[in-house]
């Protein structure tokens, strides 16, 4: 049985996938299909199904370099865990630097306490015997800046860098070895900065936060590495005179051990793809109390034998400033960093208090749970690139919307879970421009919430989601976007649309709602066309007309229908006449009291603010609208 082109190329495309075959392979797909007969719609699904085969692939060569980066972490946990030479450790350490960056020279200084400076240590790919005798005073230059504050710097070019503070010896130094671009992370043993572990090319270059979180980490391992090392050193030339002292370093040997292996067992979970959940119980599990992971905003990711708990601020702030964990009430808090980047925090519950070892393991327990946010967050930026492109395919201009292909476009959502047949709402969403990245942010976190798309188009955050009241909607994202972002978010929507051939239009009459909020002075509200009042008549194009009129109207027309009464009547002659008593009672042929007994009862059905000037060109308008529209009555 002959297979269709599509289909074929569909399968094919599958089996390179699966195959690891490069992306030119999967580009090619498009031409040969046409070779074999592909032609037309049949040609451009081809096409488009190439185009999100390469996008799996991108992701998935993502995940295998995020994979090969925490197997190399792990590896050189194993090979440092194995040396027991200081020179050894500190070779093995530079090397290993250079190895994962990609740099071409890697180095390492150690603090010396007695001159109050650092000093170059251990080099990998420096040809300067210059640069290789550098000695550093505390906040000279950039290693002696990180040094002294503890903190990671980078420089994309540190010659014409003038954050730093330059020497004469430090710059001859660095332009005999060449150097440009220079990252530098700090070697931390508890609270004691020990040295400064560098990488550098020799011309510009722009550090990445992964390269300097993933330089950090190798600093951490380090640490570990150079503080066994000499613990080692002193345990052999003290080993002959004191036998306590071999009970302490074997003790604190054990300790280490211990660390390391939950270290690794930590690593471990994070390679085999385990979840956050997996993560804080095997953390619970090894510190023996109760461990919660929490977002940059608070929100709780994880947790595991403990109720619900929450990080004070103030301990928060702390370990961020520090990198060590915070006790406060019986309760520790240690900030998930990635570099200086804060990406959440973890809390350790039913622990009064921990030994060294102990508080060093949960701190690294903090490093590896960093590690697996910037994978989940690396995932969910790229669903949010694919989202928003998905969405700026939808929102095209009315006339190019026309030549699309809806079917691909449905097909596209569906692969996101996406129901494009479902009733749906476009919401358009502004605030003041400083925090809109934030808006983005958390809208796109909203959609996925809601099951819908999220993206920017024109300057402002757009959301599609499902649902048939747009107005509830809009009202829901302007209250909870502005707690979040405590700032006003205004919010424009329309709907409901089935299908793709409907949502530029809804989103070109949710941008019209947006801006009337604003010219109408209610910034920091949310509405649908229907809720702008008479206003949301003249500028909706699908305005319902016998809804507003029954909305402004209704109590009126229901008592006149009720009992035979002439309340729209004599209402219609008051306005029609100016809002003359007089001139109305002769119009209507009645007395002038009827006049006011009538639309006393108005003011009852209607409200006692019923003829302030804005409500009254909003019943006005709804007279003239139901005179136009209600049916033809026999003579």
């Amino acid at each position: 049985m002959a297979v269709a082109p599509a289909e074929a190329a569909a399968r094919n495309l599958l089996d390179l996938l699966a195959a690891g075959a490069p992306a030119e392979q999967l580009a090619a797909q498009p031409a040969r299909s046409r070779a074999g007969g592909a032609g037309g719609a049949e040609a451009a699904w081809i096409e488009e199904t190439t185009e999100v085969a390469l996008s799996v692939r991108r992701v998935l060569d993502q995940y295998r370099r995020r994979e090969a980066e925490l197997v190399a972490l792990f590896d050189t946990a194993s090979d440092l865990a194995g040396l027991r030479d200081l020179d050894a450790v500190l070779r093995a350490i530079v090397r290993r630097a250079r190895t994962l960056l990609g740099t071409d020279i890697a180095y390492l200084t150690l603090n010396d306490p007695v001159a109050h400076d650092t000093f170059m240590r251990v080099t990998d790919g420096s040809v300067s015997a210059a640069f290789q005798q550098l000695r550093l005073g505390m906040g000279e230059g950039l290693g002696g800046l990180v040094a002294q504050t503890a903190r990671p710097y980078a420089s994309t070019d540190y010659r014409t860098d003038r954050r730093f503070r330059h020497t004469g010896a430090i710059d001859d130094g660095v332009a005999e070895e060449g150097l440009g671009g220079i990252l530098g992370v700090p070697l931390r043993v508890g609270q004691e900065i020990i040295g400064v572990l560098f990488a550098a090319d020799r011309g510009p270059r722009e550090f990445t936060p992964d390269a300097i979180a993933l330089l950090g980490s190798l600093a951490d391992h380090a640490a570990v590495a150079i503080d066994s090392a000499r613990l080692l050193e002193e345990t052999r030339s003290t080993l002959s005179r004191l036998e306590a002292a071999n009970a302490t370093a074997h003790a604190h040997s054990e300790a280490l051990h211990r660390a390391s292996d939950a270290h690794d067992r930590l690593t471990k979970l994070v390679l085999r793809g385990a979840g956050i959940d997996d993560v804080a119980a095997e953390i619970a599990a090894l510190l023996g109390g109760g461990v919660a992971v929490h977002d940059t905003d608070g929100s709780e990711l994880a947790r595991s034998g403990t109720g619900p708990v929450t990080p004070s601020a103030e301990s928060l702030a702390a370990s961020q400033t520090d990198g060590r964990a915070v006790r406060a009430d019986s309760v520790w808090t240690c900030a998930v960093l990635a570099g200086t980047e804060a990406l959440g925090s973890i809390v350790l519950t039913g622990r009064d208090d921990l030994t060294e070892a102990d508080r060093r393991l949960f701190e690294r327990a903090a490093l590896v749970t960093a590690l697996l946010l910037l994978m989940r967050r690396s995932v969910a930026e790229t669903e949010d690139r694919v989202r928003g492109e998905l969405l700026d395919d939808l929102l095209v201009d009315p006339a190019a919307s026309a030549r699309r292909d809806g079917g691909s476009l449905t097909l596209r959502a569906r692969r996101l879970g996406v129901d494009l047949a479902r009733p749906h709402s476009v919401a358009v969403l502004d605030c003041e421009a400083a925090l809109r990245p934030r808006l983005a942010d958390e809208t796109a976190r909203k959609a996925r919430g809601l099951g819908g798309l999220a993206g920017t188009r024109h300057g402002h955050v757009v959301l599609l989601a499902p649902g048939d009241r747009p107005g509830a909607l809009a009202r829901s994202l302007s209250a909870d976007l502005a707690r979040t972002l405590n700032t006003p978010v205004t919010v424009g929507a329309s709907g409901p649309g089935h299908g793709p051939e409907h949502l530029a239009a809804l989103h070109t009459e949710a941008l019209r709602c947006l801006t009337a909020l604003h010219s109408l002075d209610r910034t920091g509200e949310g509405a649908d066309i229907a809720g702008l009042g008479f206003i949301g008549v003249l500028l909706g194009d699908r305005s319902d007309v016998g809804s507003y009129v029954d909305r402004v109207l209704g109590p009126v027309l229901a008592y006149d229908s009720e009992r035979g009464t002439e309340l729209l009547r004599t209402l219609r002659a008051y306005y029609d006449h100016g809002g003359s008593l007089s001139r109305a009672k002769d119009a209507l042929h009645v007395h002038v009291n009827t006049v006011v007994q009538r639309l006393d009862r108005v003011a009852q059905l209607l409200g006692p603010g019923w003829n302030t000037p804005s409500r009254a060109l909003e019943t006005h308008l709804a007279l003239r609208l139901h005179l136009l529209t209600r049916p033809p009555t026999a003579p």
